[in-house]
């Protein structure tokens, strides 16, 4: 029995789902499935049932599972206290962000802390925010950072740095000569969202909120599952959206969208980790890096971490 073989039972039992597991594992789905059949098959024992299309834990893979989980902590601990004795010479750090983190905040950081840390590797998966918190709470990530709220009793979570919204249309849209002031003219524009899970979406439903409205109240044209297909899709005329500022300024500088006058509230990110796991250095080093210097939250995350 190997870790890697643990690794791939526990992502499928997770999941109920080979092909979601190999997607996640980033192995093939024939490669996920021998080595499901080679434990079965050295042990004599079920695992999973195939219930038409679908795979169950037996009782015998649910007990199973508690020991993986186990082990697979374990050896990750030895992981990072071997990386905290080399001195982050050598390591790996497993990194889970929501897709605005991802794609325009995070990657100046990995850089930074790949600069100081050469010999150590970063890894990335993206998904949103209700997916990082998942990846987190199961430990196939070792910090998440999210734009949404969440509620985890098994997750530590606090506050860094975050963004600014904007309202941003289409240069051709009404509100361009006549901004919104009433409920009544933000509900007489289509609007183009992210999809429900997403930090974006929490953030734009508590925007309307507090202007009297609910989703049921606008017509929701769109929901997209990336901030870069909203855009787009704004940029065409399909409608008006709530958007973080590092995802359409670009837009906004050469014309391709309009910002509009809105009183939108700054928003922080929240950076998430398993209460039961300690911070290894390199967490810790990373959560230096993640704050911004003189921001009134410096301080708060790492410090709050040690």
């Amino acid at each position: 029995m190997t870790l890697d073989q643990l690794r791939i039972f526990a992502a499928v039992a997770e999941r109920e789902h080979v092909t979601q597991a190999a997607a996640f594992l980033n192995l093939t789905q024939s490669a996920v499935s021998a080595a499901i059949s080679a434990l079965e098959e050295r042990h004599a024992v079920r695992l999973f049932d195939r219930v038409g299309r679908r795979i169950v834990l037996t009782d015998a893979g649910r007990s199973f599972l508690v020991e993986a989980r186990a082990m697979l902590g374990r050896a990750e601990q030895a992981e990072r206290l071997l990386a905290d004795l080399a001195g982050l010479k050598r390591g790996t750090l497993r990194l889970a962000a929501s897709q605005t983190v991802a794609n325009y905040w995070l990657p100046p950081i990995m850089h930074r802390f790949h600069c100081t840390y050469p010999g150590f590797e970063l890894q990335l998966s993206i998904g949103n925010t209700a997916e990082v918190a998942q990846m987190v709470h199961e430990a196939s990530a070792d910090l998440g950072f999210v734009e949404g709220d969440i509620e985890d009793a098994s997750l530590s979570i606090h506050p860094l740095p975050g963004d600014q919204l904007s309202l941003v249309v289409a240069p051709g849209h009404p509100w361009v000569a006549q901004p919104p002031v009433t409920a009544l003219d933000l509900a007489a524009s289509p609007w183009v969202l992210r999809e429900p899970g997403s930090g974006t979406r929490m953030v734009s439903e508590a925007v309307l909120l507090a202007h009297g409205l609910t989703i049921g109240d606008i017509q929701v044209a769109l929901e997209l599952p990336s901030n870069e297909s909203v855009r787009a899709a704004v940029e065409a005329g399909a409608g008006a959206t709530l958007i973080s500022e590092l995802v359409v300024t670009p837009s906004v500088e050469t014309g391709r969208l309009a910002r509009i006058a809105l009183d939108l509230p700054r928003r922080d990110f929240h950076v998430l980790h398993h209460k039961e796991r300690q911070l290894s250095l390199a967490e810790r080093r990373f959560l230096e890096m993640a704050e911004t210097p003189g921001d009134k939250h410096a301080g708060s995350a790492s410090a709050q971490h040690r």
